[in-house]
């Protein structure tokens, strides 16, 4: 099968690197010549430019990291919509609005496109060991075409419904996330001030009620984890400004449907601070370092 794959980033590379190794044929473009490299070392062709990687493809994916990018992407005159071929499948990984997903989905069939959401969970990790979980939206003709290759890059794949509703999985998926790692944080921080070894409390946490994802397999602990960031001086993984942008979309979706989010809110808060302080580019384990007094 002949795949053009847009966004060859932290997360976009590795999934087209496993595309590849199922044997399929696979042009890809990102911004970043690095990254291109890489990606032409394994075998991948490399376009000129975002509308090249279209031609001749029965599918098309792309991994962005915002919804103003997915926007730019396939509207207006010069996106893909005006100039792709309408058999070609089109297959949105990013992390993105329900409401512009749904959006780009709804011009997408008025162009004769079938057109998918299918934001990911898993990580760099995930993405390179082929463990992605998919959160998919669309019409269900549509996601089983796209089954076969979402399962060369993942090993959950889930029909949530309509266009938009692989978003608003995303969306609460990290929100939770992101509260989650700062409770998990605060939890370690209070028992290290008791003089508690960390390694210690996060074996008994994780066998207790406290339990969770950030505690059990990213500890944002420093030592108590191997191959996590933490562990790396907070290097990889999932941005604070990938975080905080996603915690902005659950609070505008939650402000939009008058939906209560008190903690994804603060959350965000808590976040931009974070940010602000200078580690917007380190993974969002790093609040555990947060100075909030």
């Amino acid at each position: 099968m002949k795949i053009g794959f847009i966004g060859l980033g932290n997360m976009g590379l590795p999934m087209a690197l496993n595309l590849l190794q199922a044997g399929h044929q696979v042009t890809g473009f990102d911004l970043v010549k690095s990254q291109l490299d890489v990606f032409a070392a394994a075998g991948g062709s490399v376009a000129t430019n975002a509308n090249d990687t279209a031609k001749d493809a029965d599918v098309l994916i792309s991994m962005l990291p915002a919804s103003r990018h997915v926007e730019g992407l396939y509207l207006g005159d010069a996106g893909l919509l005006a100039s792709a071929n309408p058999k070609t499948l089109l297959i949105d990984c990013s992390t993105i609005s329900p409401k512009v997903a749904q959006a780009v989905a709804i011009a997408a069939k008025a162009k004769g496109f079938a057109m998918i959401d299918a934001p990911v969970s898993g990580g760099t990790a995930g993405a390179q060991a082929g463990t992605l979980t998919f959160m998919v939206g669309g019409e269900e003709s549509a996601v089983e075409c796209a089954r076969p290759l979402l399962e060369k890059m993942g090993k959950n794949i889930f029909h949530a419904g309509g266009n938009g509703a692989g978003q608003t999985v995303k969306v609460c998926n990290n929100m939770m996330l992101g509260i989650q790692m700062l409770g998990t944080s605060e939890a370690l921080r209070l028992g290290i001030a008791n003089g508690m070894d960390p390694k210690v409390l996060s074996d008994i946490m994780s066998k207790s009620s406290g339990r969770n994802w950030a505690l059990e397999l990213y500890n944002p602990c420093p030592g108590v984890m191997e191959n996590v960031p933490s562990s790396k001086g907070y290097a990889g993984g999932f941005g604070v400004d990938l975080m905080l942008k996603d915690l902005g979309l659950a609070v505008e979706n939650a402000e939009n449907l008058d939906a209560s989010i008190p903690l994804g809110k603060l959350a965000q808060q808590l976040y931009d601070n974070h940010s602000k302080a200078g580690n917007g580019q380190l993974d969002f384990s790093s609040v555990f370092n947060l100075k909030n007094k």
